[in-house]
């Protein structure tokens, strides 16, 4: 590789080559929108099935974290992908890295969806990094999200914690050249702690790493007040100044030719460098925060800047308060005049998003809808994360919930619990296993009288078909967990088969206990890409 070779990478692509040239031992994710693609690079490079580096695709986000812990244990290099709402579900692993530390590097990369393009809410993960007390790095352009690999597997190993890395979709999601290194380190040796205890977090020994962990703050702040990654430009006299953080960097930066005098702090590092923003205060008048998500910073910089200073963004209405910032809503932000640009939504008309034509998922809910209408018009189905959610939409309007990634089957034995009748649970073959099995246990130790339907399409349709976690096993799953063999069904979800699916259906909702059915179909996007390939 020359010196000089150039790239055109996403943002995804950006990272996860960062990571291979970094010495990355395996990675490990779960498929999530916009992250899915970093993980897919890994699987798909050349130089990663040279070094044998790991990229199969975990059961959900919490096994992957306790995994890259595991391989970190080993002395090895580990990253982790999710989407930002893949951050709640391994909380529990990711903040208690903070209070083990690390021993290989480990980097999280969240990956967050402002304006929801593909999620369920707009949280911004650099919470989930405050709160675990670790440092967090936020690329504002995609070569700084490849260089930043390197630093942050670098600063994992030094501190010893791990770090987060927060993406947004328009970062992940978006191309730019890249020069990439002609340098690629080598995989760490294997070697484990020195100390049997620091990993045994007893509260003996977890209090010692709580204090341990609280007593790195101060060096964690100074070191993005040092960072490279953090710089603070001055110019002129300077009434306004501009904190930009992340991809928002860029936004600002489109405007800053039309303004005179100006400060700019962009911050890829935190802890905030909190002697910057003094620095700043100290010149300016007044500061806007422009971030790409919640008010992280600037309900950061309130506290740190004395009331005089007039601290403006989100949270006092200068930009939008939810939703991805535009160069035009932070032009607006900025005191300059908005050019005439039309959103999309303006100019072209919408169209709804629809189950493709031939899935399986569509014979369901016509079999489902059949009894409901029919029989038990007061039946609640309970929907799930995946394809199959678009079933709450026309022209079916089955479901009644979708809250997260699991929750049909237990919300479905909740309402069962409160005496609602006739209930249904409807969930994916990648979300049980991901977060459903748990439920069903619980379900079948109460015998809850619900009727489960495991949509099985053979793959993680959702996010383009990776595989899914329980291929070919969910049958045994569920006879393993307790269901009585004589209340579960596989049926094949083809309209020549719709009267059956009903029938099967109705004999179940009438039965006042679990039962489990699962239509079994593989995906249709998924058998063509098999077929092309086969043709080739």
């Amino acid at each position: 590789m020359s010196e000089d070779k150039r790239l055109l990478l996403l943002g995804d692509h950006a990272i996860a080559l960062g990571a291979l040239h970094a010495g990355l031992s395996g990675v490990y994710a779960y498929p999530g929108t916009p992250s899915t693609e970093i993980t897919e690079f890994i699987q798909l490079s050349p130089l990663a099935k040279e070094r044998n580096v790991h990229s199969a695709w975990c059961t959900n986000e919490k096994t992957a974290m306790e995994a890259a812990l595991g391989m970190s244990y080993a002395g090895k290099r580990a990253m982790v992908c999710m989407k930002h709402v893949g951050m709640n579900v391994c909380a529990d692993p990711f903040v208690n890295s903070g209070m083990t530390g690390v021993n290989g590097g480990v980097v999280v990369v969240a990956c967050d969806d402002p304006s929801m393009h593909s999620s369920q809410d707009e949280q911004d993960s650099r919470f989930y990094g405050k709160f675990a007390m670790v440092p967090i790095l936020e690329p504002s352009s995609q070569q700084e999200a490849y260089d930043m690999m390197s630093y942050a597997f670098d600063m994992s190993e030094r501190l010893k914690l791990p770090v987060l890395m927060r993406m947004v979709t328009r970062m992940a999601h978006s191309r730019a050249v890249v020069k990439v290194s002609d340098t690629v380190r080598d995989t760490n040796n294997i070697s484990v702690p020195e100390s049997q205890l620091d990993w045994v977090l007893l509260p003996a020994v977890a209090r010692k790493r709580n204090d341990r962990l609280t007593a790195m703050q101060p060096d964690l702040v100074k070191a993005a007040e040092e960072s490279k990654l953090n710089i603070l430009a001055q110019k002129g006299k300077a009434r306004m100044g501009v904190i930009a953080c992340g991809i928002a960097y860029n936004y600002v930066c489109e405007n800053l030719n039309e303004m005179a005098d100006y400060d700019v702090l962009r911050i890829s590092q935190y802890p905030i460098p909190t002697q910057l923003v003094r620095q700043m205060a100290e010149r300016c008048e007044s500061i806007l925060v422009v971030e790409d998500g919640q008010p992280f910073v600037e309900e950061q910089v309130r506290g740190i800047l004395p009331i005089k200073t007039t601290i403006k963004g989100r949270l006092s209405g200068e930009l939008p308060r939810t939703g991805e910032l535009t160069p035009d809503s932070v032009r607006l932000a900025l005191g300059l005049k908005a050019h005439d640009v039309r959103e999309a939504s303006q100019i072209v008309a919408p169209r709804p998003p629809q189950l493709c034509q031939g899935c399986g998922h569509r014979s369901v809910y016509d079999s489902l809808n059949e009894v409901i209408h029919n029989v038990y018009p007061d039946t609640k189905v309970f929907g799930d994360i995946g394809c199959y959610t678009l079933g709450a939409l026309p022209p079916f309007r089955t479901l009644n919930s979708c809250v997260d990634m699991g929750a049909s089957i237990t919300m479905a034995k909740g309402a069962a619990d409160a005496g609602l009748e006739h209930v249904v649970a409807v969930i994916g073959d990648s979300t049980f296993t991901h977060s459903g099995m748990t439920g069903l246990l619980d379900a079948i130790n109460a015998n809850a009288a619900i009727t489960v339907i495991i949509s099985d399409n053979l793959t993680t349709a959702m996010t383009g078909g990776q595989d899914s976690a329980g291929l070919n096993k969910y049958e045994a799953i569920c006879l393993g967990l307790g269901l009585d063999k004589n209340h579960l069904f596989v049926v094949e979800p083809l309209p020549k088969n719709m009267p059956e699916i009903a029938r099967i259906i109705r004999q179940e909702l009438e039965y006042k206990g679990l039962s489990v059915i699962i239509p079994r179909r593989e995906c249709l996007q998924t058998l063509s890409r098999k077929n092309k390939q086969k043709a080739k």
